[in-house]
């Protein structure tokens, strides 16, 4: 059933968005940057390779000053496309994942989100990685590269840490993957909000220290809006629970629960050195990318009225 599992067709089928979500960025670039390979994230996907005479139709701002001050006479950078980047996809396999009210689960909403990164960076020539706990996808390059990462976000969609391991699991996946990523690497976290705790703090910075690292916090609709006024029943892990939001103080306190938690995860991140916006089941996968990756500012949620 749609929204239940992100099968592998439907990450496949994902390429034609990714292009979309490619392009823009490639437009940006074309008109400021030589060579080939233009990046999404921070860096400028390129490498410096040396430095030669100005020639006339060299771009002014490659113009190395040094060489130039130190020769009398001047000199344009020469940038060669990086060959050996990784985009890398970090997946919370938290219980909490497998949940969701609107469009899909968590864990779905995941996985086209890393399959959308994953496709960017394989038409950008990047080796690409993929991992969750103990379960890797190592670096790799071409068309099995993309098949084996699709497989496994699809395969992870679908199953789940125990709920005692998920924050160990996550803490492991975030201290292993540097072991596998030259410096300089792409890195999209996506993670519950509850799963960034103190735990994993040390391997966060650690990983920001050397890595272009985004996160995206997934959400469902009721984790970003108290529902509507009414009388509800749950199902916990101790079976029925009635929930009572009939009141205005109540379906505030919903709200603040959880918009608390985001918010902690939000700022730990950022202290972290990391770039992180929140995601709902219900958005559309490529605008949320496009708006973590051009660095605009984390939406506010804002409550629904009563």
């Amino acid at each position: 059933m749609t929204g239940l599992r992100a099968d592998v067709a439907e990450l496949l089928a994902l390429r034609s968005r990714a292009m979309e979500l490619l392009a823009g960025y490639r437009r940006r670039s074309a008109s400021r940057e030589s060579g080939p390979s233009h990046s999404a994230f921070r860096g400028r996907g390129m490498d410096y390779a040396e430095s030669r005479p100005y020639a006339p139709g060299d771009d002014v701002r490659h113009i190395d000053w040094r060489v130039t001050a130190r020769s009398g006479r001047a000199h344009s950078k020469v940038f060669q496309a990086e060959r050996d980047r990784v985009t890398a996809v970090i997946v919370d396999r938290a219980p909490s994942m497998l949940f969701g009210t609107r469009g899909c689960l968590k864990s779905v909403a995941a996985a086209r989100l890393a399959a959308l990164l994953a496709w960017t960076g394989s038409m950008e020539g990047d080796r690409l990685a993929a991992i969750s706990g103990s379960e890797v996808v190592p670096p790799t390059r071409g068309r099995s590269a993309i098949l084996r990462v699709l497989n496994a976000l699809s395969s992870w969609s679908i199953t789940s840490h125990g709920a005692d391991d998920a924050a160990t699991e996550l803490n492991r996946s975030l201290e292993r993957l540097p072991r596998l990523l030259r410096p300089g690497s792409h890195v999209l976290l996506l993670a519950d909000a509850r799963s960034i705790d103190a735990r994993c703090e040390p391997a966060l910075r650690a990983l920001a220290a050397h890595h272009d690292v985004i996160a995206l916090l997934v959400c469902d609709a009721l984790e970003r809006h108290s529902p509507p006024a009414g009388h509800y029943l749950a199902l916990g892990p101790h079976g029925v629970v009635p929930l009572d939001l009939d009141s205005a103080e109540l379906r505030e306190r919903w709200f603040g629960h959880f918009d608390d938690l985001q918010q902690a995860a939000l700022a730990q991140l950022a202290a972290c050195g990391i770039r992180a916006h929140r995601v709902a089941t219900d958005d559309d996968p490529v605008n949320a990318l496009r708006e973590l990756l051009r660095g605009a500012p984390e939406p506010r949620t804002k409550e629904l009225a009563a």
